[in-house]
């Protein structure tokens, strides 16, 4: 799915979107890799994906997105503002702080035209 949105992001924008897991370490701790690639972002892009399940204990677990994402989440709103980061959901259950937030769900037929226009919306050049 990152690649996919990659992709769709680098045809609307002509910006390819960094994803930290393609990104050199360079002996750097995933913190300070993070810290080092977040720094030149102006926009934030976070993508749920359902990596882990997880629930409250003698429910059902849901899918969920890792932990880290939503620390990655938390991490740019509190950097840029929240109307400069735009949650892809791909069928996960939010976080309880989450709830509220608005998000791209990449489940409906029409999700990279709402990602054009919150991207638009944050601020980002849109090829017409």
């Amino acid at each position: 799915m990152v690649n996919k949105v990659q992709v769709r992001v680098h045809e609307m924008t002509g910006l390819m979107p960094v994803s930290l897991a393609d990104q050199v370490s360079g002996g750097d701790t995933v913190i300070e890799k993070f810290e080092r690639y977040a720094a030149d972002s102006s926009v934030a892009l976070i993508l749920l994906t359902p990596d882990d399940f997880g629930g409250v204990a003698g429910e059902t677990s849901q899918p969920r997105a890792r932990q880290n994402v939503v620390f990655e989440f938390g991490y740019f709103v509190a950097k840029l503002g929240r109307k400069k980061v735009i949650a892809l959901n791909d069928g996960v259950e939010l976080p309880s702080d989450l709830a509220g937030v608005v998000y791209v769900s990449l489940h409906t037929t029409n999700w990279m035209t709402t990602l054009r226009k919150e991207l638009r919306a944050a601020g980002v050049p849109i090829i017409d």
